[in-house]
């Protein structure tokens, strides 16, 4: 019942909205066609002005990530000269093991992981 109201109650405004358009081009177009320009111009302009304050050229982007990472990597290196001198003290072996252990467990800061379908096997015999 909700559906078939819903259907009679946009047709009926797409019928009027045809009838009003209609009668106005057949009465002025002239007007028509110059209301119509005016409408496309100012959603144009507003459009641009958007896309001018919302999109960020390439260059500012990179040089955000340039300015991030750059500051990660400062601070890793603040980190590194502040180990306490008690620390440096400890036999070779033990310190040695600490930086293989380091070693592996960082990862690269320059991958990153694709979320995706990873476990869906693709099915080479369609190529």
């Amino acid at each position: 019942m909700k559906n078939r109201f819903s259907i009679i109650l946009f047709g009926s405004i797409f019928l009027l909205a045809f009838i009003g358009l209609t009668t106005s081009l057949i009465k002025n177009p002239a007007g028509f066609f110059l209301n119509i320009a005016v409408i496309v111009a100012v959603g144009a302009i507003i459009w641009f002005i958007f896309r001018h304050f919302n999109t960020t050229s390439p260059q500012k982007r990179e040089q955000r990530a340039f300015l991030k990472a750059a500051k990660k990597s400062k601070k890793r290196l603040q980190t590194r000269e502040k180990v306490p001198a008690g620390q440096q003290q400890h036999s070779t072996k033990s310190s040695s093991l600490k930086a293989n252990k380091h070693k592996r467990s960082k990862s690269t800061a320059h991958l990153t992981v694709i979320e995706g379908k990873k476990s869906k096997k693709k099915n080479r015999a369609s190529l």
